[in-house]
Parts: C-alpha cells; structure tokens; sequence
C-alpha cells in the first residue's frame, strides 16, 4: 500500500517524465512492425495512457479547458474505432487531428508551465524534453493526416504510397531538430506548407526553452550572489 502511495506521489510531481517514458516505449514498439490485434491493442492502450497523462497535465496548467479537454476525449474516441476495425479513411483523418491537437495543447500547456516557475526543477527539465516529443508527435499525426487526405504528399525512393507511422516520426524529428537527415520528402503544397512551420516551430522552440532554462538556473543562484554582495 504504501508503494502505490510513493508511486502515485511520484507519478503526480514528475507527469511530464511519465510522457517521456511512455512515448519512449511507443517508439520502440514502432520499430516493430505487427497487424495483430494484440498488438494494435497494447499500442492503442499506451497511446491512450498518454492521453489521460496530457488531460492531467492539461488540468495543471492554465490551458485546463473545456476544448483541450475534448480533444483528448475525440482522440481517445476516434482512436478506438480505428482499433476496432473502422477503416474509413475519414475517421482516421479525424482520429490523427484529434492527436495532435492533444499534443500541442499538452506542450503548449507545458511550456507555459515552464514561464510561470520562478526557479528550475528536475520537473522543468523533464517538460522541455517532453514539450520537444509532443510537438515531434503532434506534427507527425498531422503528416499522417495530410497523406490520407491527399496521396503521395511524402515521397520516398523506391517506396510509392502511404508512408509508414515510423518514416513520418522519424521526418517530424528530422525537421524539428534541424538535422535534415530524413529520406522522407514532402511534395505537396500543403505536405511543404507543415514542414516548414515545424522547421520554424523547432527553431523557435530551442531558443526560447533555452534561453528560459538559463534564466531560470541562473534566478536559483540570485539570492547566493546577492547575500555574498551584501555581506561585502
């Protein structure tokens, strides 16, 4: 019993380690690849767990509202019936807006979280590691989208047709990062138009949360260097 206590304290201060773990076990579960019903379950069910953790990281900051909210509920939803065997496109279109709209919502309330902190943590660390895998995340369920809606918006030597989950993931981490290491190329306008704002939003971000995290570490040590002035 008090086990659970510990983990469920732990689980409350450190939600954003919590993300970070949990997409670190999706991602390895990418690399292998299964259409078994065991299998779609079990990453449906982490994908849901990661979820519920962005609804209550949603609810401590000051984005906790009623449309974050639903946009963890509609992913849950649509999410459920693609696992289910619905193969509509069109609910896997709006399955995949959903999740992202989740993430941003999720990294945007993280970082806001990071601004409103007057000192640094471990949790703040945690945050800007995992506001980098939400929005990696979150444009990756956007390029999904876009190649469900309109075919061969991602081109890749030798393979035509949709790209796979993990391509995607791994062009989403190559554009954000500013490595450009992906073989994965958008060709439509509007597949070009998503890269180049998450070449900017990754651009954008490492500045910002950098240059916060230095601002903080550096407000923790203020009060030492000013009692050592006064004490002069």
């Amino acid at each position: 019993m008090q086990g659970m206590i510990d983990f469920w304290k732990g689980f409350r201060a450190l939600p954003s380690a919590w993300l970070l773990l949990l997409q670190l076990l999706v991602l390895i579960l990418s690399v292998i690849s299964g259409d078994s019903l065991t299998y779609r379950t079990f990453t449906w069910i982490l994908g849901a767990l990661i979820l519920l953790i962005i609804a209550k990281v949603i609810r401590q900051t000051p984005t906790y509202t009623i449309l974050g909210l639903s946009f963890v509920g509609g992913a849950l939803i649509f999410s459920l019936l693609i696992l289910i065997g619905v193969r509509d496109p069109m609910v896997q279109v709006i399955a995949h807006a959903f999740e992202s709209a989740a993430y941003f919502m999720a990294a945007y309330g993280l970082v806001r979280y990071m601004f409103a902190d007057r000192y640094l943590t471990k949790d703040e660390l945690f945050a800007a590691a995992a506001v980098f895998t939400l929005m990696a995340w979150g444009f990756a369920f956007l390029f999904n989208a876009c190649q469900l809606l309109e075919l061969n918006s991602f081109y890749k030597a030798n393979h035509e047709g949709l790209q796979s989950w993990l391509d995607l993931l791994f062009l989403s981490f190559s554009l954000q990062s500013a490595t450009g290491l992906s073989e994965v190329l958008p060709m439509t306008p509007f597949a070009k138009t998503l890269a180049m704002l998450q070449m900017f939003s990754g651009v954008m971000y490492i500045a910002l949360i950098v240059s916060r995290l230095i601002a903080l570490q550096y407000i923790a040590h203020l009060p030492k260097h000013s009692n050592s002035k006064d004490q002069e």
